[in-house]
């Protein structure tokens, strides 16, 4: 279960265990060996969340994301490389605003998503709020700062990572990110409701079957729902 939102506190340290540290190592292994196979066929991605930072758990995922639209077939061809039978093959749309993505697990906790239509901008720089690292960037063993669900910014030291709270410090901590002041606002706003009133789902899960492919799942779909419809015409 994800942390309350932090409203006060100065910034403090953290410093990680060598359990930590080899679970770090052990998950962004994994993570590599996924992206590299995505890379060979020209498919750039992204790690984000608690991967990127550093500050990973027992319970965190390898989440890779695609930040574009790519076809489906490509990326399960790929994927089909390292496990012949997915765990889980999803649609989701979080919110009526939000883009509809592709979510293929391979195992519990180890996705690869991408969006169905465009992303707009803020969307994009959701994952660089929470921290996000390429390939390159994993091979090189950097870590980036970013915002977990506690709404505390996480920023990487050489024994762990430094943590301080974002409320009443947007503006700095937009800074420190790279993105934009609307996005941290927007999460701000999000997960301080979340906090408040719970976790309310998401506007569309639809679970694939083996035969099915996501795009054409989509437009049925989309054809029933104006919702969905509409979403998809944002260029």
């Amino acid at each position: 279960m994800a942390g309350k939102p932090v409203m006060v506190g100065d910034k403090i340290e953290v410093r990680y265990s060598i359990k930590r540290w080899g679970l770090l190592k052990r998950l962004r292994e994994k993570a590599i060996n996924i992206m590299e196979d995505l890379s060979g066929i020209g498919i750039s991605t992204i790690v984000h969340g608690s991967l990127a930072r550093g500050d990973v758990k027992e319970s965190s995922d390898v989440d890779i994301f695609i930040p574009y639209v790519v076809s489906s077939f490509l990326v399960e061809n790929a994927l089909e490389e390292i496990k012949t039978d997915f765990f889980s093959r999803e649609i989701v749309q979080a919110t009526p605003q939000y883009a509809p993505k592709a979510y293929i697990y391979l195992e519990d906790k180890v996705s690869v998503s991408f969006p169905l239509v465009n992303l707009r901008r803020l969307e994009n720089e959701f994952y660089y709020f929470g921290g996000a690292l390429s390939l390159e960037g994993l091979k090189e063993d950097k870590r980036v700062p970013g915002v977990d669900k506690r709404l505390m910014l996480v920023e990487p030291t050489k024994y762990g990572h430094l943590e301080s709270p974002v409320v009443g410090r947007e503006a700095i901590v937009a800074k420190i990110l790279g993105v934009s002041l609307d996005i941290v606002n927007q999460r701000v706003r999000v997960l301080m409701k979340r906090d408040k009133i719970g976790r309310t789902g998401v506007y569309l899960k639809r679970v694939l079957e083996k035969n099915e492919n996501f795009e054409q799942v989509l437009k049925k779909i989309s054809d029933k729902d104006s919702v969905v419809r509409n979403r998809m015409r944002v260029k």
